[in-house]
Parts: C-alpha cells; sequence; structure tokens
C-alpha cells in the first residue's frame, strides 16, 4: 500500500511540473483584499495564467488563499495555486491542509522538505549559492528558486547549470516584463520565471485589470 501511495505522490508531482513547463510565467502576489486577490486572479487566468503563487507577506494570508482557493476549483479548476515565502515546517503544513499545489521558499530548510516532499507534495526551495543548490538536490527538491533573480542574473545560470544537470530552476525577484529580458534567462535554461512587483506594476491610465491579462499574454508570446 505503501509502495502505491509513493508511485500516486510521484505521478501527482510530476504533472504538476508538467504543467509548469507548459506554463512557465509564474506570477507571484499578495493583497490584504480578497476581492483584489479574485480580481488579480482572473485577470492572469485570461491571460494564460495557469500556476499561480500566492504569498504568505500579510497578516490575512491564509485566509484569502482559502478565498482564493475555493474561487479557482469554481472557475479555474484547471489552475495550480501554491504558496510562496514559506519558512517554517508549520506554514507549510497550514497552507497543505487548506490545499497548497505547490509551496515556495525563499531558503533551503530539511524540515520543510520533510512535511512536503515527504507527502509528494511540490517544493521549491530558494538558492543563491551552488552549496545551497546542492542541498536543495540533495532534499529531493527537482525544482529550485534562483532569488534574487535580478541580482544573480542569466549569466549565473549559465554558469552553475553544468553543474546540475538533474535540476530545474526559476528565478524570481526583479525578474523584468520586458522582452530582452524574459528571451535571456530562457536562453539560459531557465524551467519557468516567476514575476512579482513589475508584473502587476499598472500603467497610469489603468480602469480595470485587463492591462495584466495583456501583459502576460505577451509575456508568453516571448517564450514561444
Amino acid at each position: 500500500m505503501e509502495n502505491i501511495e509513493n508511485r500516486k505522490e510521484h505521478t501527482i508531482m510530476n504533472e504538476i511540473l508538467q504543467t509548469i513547463a507548459k506554463h512557465p510565467v509564474i506570477p507571484v502576489y499578495y493583497h490584504d483584499d480578497s476581492q483584489t486577490c479574485i480580481n488579480v486572479l482572473q485577470a492572469a487566468y485570461t491571460g494564460g495564467i495557469r500556476v499561480f503563487e500566492f504569498v504568505s507577506r500579510g497578516p490575512r494570508a491564509l485566509e484569502n488563499f482559502r478565498i482564493l482557493l475555493e474561487y479557482k476549483k469554481t472557475h479555474f479548476p484547471d489552475l495550480l495555486l501554491g504558496i510562496g515565502t514559506i519558512k517554517t515546517a508549520k506554514q507549510a503544513e497550514d497552507f497543505i491542509e487548506a490545499g497548497a499545489d505547490f509551496i515556495v521558499s525563499p531558503i533551503v530548510l530539511s524540515s520543510i522538505a520533510a512535511v512536503t516532499l515527504d507527502k509528494g507534495v511540490l517544493w521549491i526551495p530558494g538558492c543563491m549559492t551552488p552549496t545551497e543548490i546542492a542541498q536543495a538536490e540533495a532534499l529531493g527538491a527537482p525544482l529550485v528558486k534562483l532569488f534574487p533573480g535580478d541580482t544573480l542574473g542569466p549569466n549565473f545560470l549559465k554558469a552553475i547549470r553544468p553543474l546540475f544537470p538533474n535540476t530545474k530552476f526559476m528565478p524570481t525577484g526583479g525578474v523584468d516584463v520586458e522582452e530582452k529580458n524574459i528571451r535571456n534567462w530562457f536562453d539560459a535554461g531557465v524551467f519557468s520565471v516567476g514575476l512579482g512587483s513589475k508584473l502587476f506594476n499598472p500603467p497610469a491610465d489603468a480602469k480595470d485589470y485587463s492591462w495584466l491579462s495583456e501583459r502576460a499574454a505577451k509575456l508568453f508570446g516571448w517564450i514561444g
């Protein structure tokens, strides 16, 4: 029975990785207001986003995550909704219990691996050095967040990628929403990109969230 469960959990994790591979632009977002969160999720989905990272950076993070999860189950059942900025095993447990599809951390911590990867939940730890990447790899993380992305840059990935041929990479933090930057990252060999504040900076004349849909669609065009 245990082997069957392990195979099932491994299959689910692989399916999540396959979805990320098909839709490698991942918004990274938080807001205290739940309706604003829903509006952003709607616009992102309309623009082609199928993997969305909410972040635990405010007092209503867990509450709003549960609201978003219920909304996506009803309206966007094919959307993967994960949680980021997870720094403790307890946080990971709380959001896994709530229904997170994946967990993202700014750090490498074995106790988080123990409550995520051991249960078949995809964990994406944040790394800045080859030593941290090696630690994440040893813990079983198939996908690593390069953080902060703008400090490391595509040339860093080109230099270290041959050392870790079996690890996938996702830069997050300062990744710019312009064609040259996005193409440089994918030319360097990233698996996906996480986009935060620069993705969500609205134009001066914005009246709704249609600009977010258009921006997301444009990003996918640059990758494709």
